[in-house]
């Protein structure tokens, strides 16, 4: 399975983005699937992630602005973000959870400044 991010750009501070995450193979049977970021200067974290039951998880600092969701038919992985803030600049990556090495892809910049 190759995962491919997209969908980053330069946003205002409130503003909003929708990350996608094409999957070159089935994830279907992935049972979690994660979105994670890295901010400059900072190690990976893990900000969403979703079952295939569509039980989803969020940070604690992205909770109520951000939204998870997945397409197990067309293989896609969403990342709504909401109400944007500085610190929610930095590149984001899907893989799986808990990921695997061999899924990581390029990653997706996001920055938010005004």
């Amino acid at each position: 399975v190759q995962l491919q991010a997209s969908g980053g750009g330069l946003v205002q501070p409130g503003g909003s983005l929708r990350l996608s995450c094409a999957a070159s193979g089935s994830i279907f049977s992935i049972n979690s699937m994660g979105w994670y970021r890295q901010a400059p200067g900072k190690q990976r974290e893990l900000v969403a992630r979703i079952t295939s039951g569509g039980d989803t998880y969020y940070v604690g600092s992205v909770k109520g602005r951000f939204t998870i969701s997945r397409d197990n038919a067309k293989n896609w992985v969403y990342l709504q973000m909401n109400s944007l803030k500085p610190e929610d600049t930095a590149v984001y990556y899907c893989n799986a959870f808990p990921y695997r090495n061999e899924y990581w892809g390029q990653g997706t910049l996001v920055t938010v400044s005004s």
